[in-house]
């Protein structure tokens, strides 16, 4: 079954419950030894993407599990903007790009945070978000957590309030929700 908006601004709930969900996106996702780089495992969330009933499920449950309304979703570069655009679509919301540094037109806000190995940033523009927006962050991977704790501090610090964060698939043996103390933080798959 394909969900799609019925006039109300929310995509119908979830067919199947979280723990059908979770093994869903578990069996969907593609897992490439040494990409990036040596050492590093990335998840490859490309052929959920491409199931547009696991897709649709996805959507739904972001949308359905948000806490309290929602006036923009934030997507963290890259992949969380193929969530959170239809995710916003679903909530009635629009949609922020969190972009790496230097991807935007001015004038931007920008919020550098560390690396185990050097820096990095991430930029907004400011006007893209009223004063006191109630924002829901999404990204496809939540790791260490330090792009998304920069981009909490960065939204905030442009006057946002940021509602929650969700993630597709919290990566638990890094310590990523540490970095985000007293958060609403909504993983629809948790890795050991």
């Amino acid at each position: 079954m394909n969900a799609v908006p019925d006039g109300s601004g929310v995509l119908p709930g979830p067919s199947a419950g979280r723990a059908e969900l979770a093994r869903r996106i578990d069996a969907l996702l593609r897992t490439v030894p040494d990409y990036p780089e040596p050492g590093v495992l990335f998840r490859d969330i490309m052929p959920l993407l491409a199931d547009p009933d696991a897709f649709a499920e996805v959507v739904a449950t972001f949308a359905t599990d948000v806490p309290g309304p929602v006036d923009l979703v934030a997507g963290m570069e890259a992949r969380g903007f193929l969530l959170a655009a239809p995710v916003a679509i679903a909530l009635g919301a629009g949609v922020v790009p969190v972009r790496k540094a230097g991807k935007l037109p001015g004038p931007v806000a920008t919020q550098s945070y560390a690396l185990e190995y050097g820096s990095a940033a991430v930029e907004i523009q400011p006007s893209t978000i009223p004063d006191g927006a109630r924002v829901l962050v999404i990204d496809d991977v939540l790791a260490t957590g330090g792009t998304a704790a920069a981009t909490v501090e960065l939204l905030e610090t442009c006057g946002a309030t940021v509602v929650g964060l969700a993630f597709l698939v919290e990566l638990e043996a890094l310590g990523g929700r540490a970095m985000l103390p007293g958060r609403f933080v909504d993983s629809l798959l948790t890795l050991p």
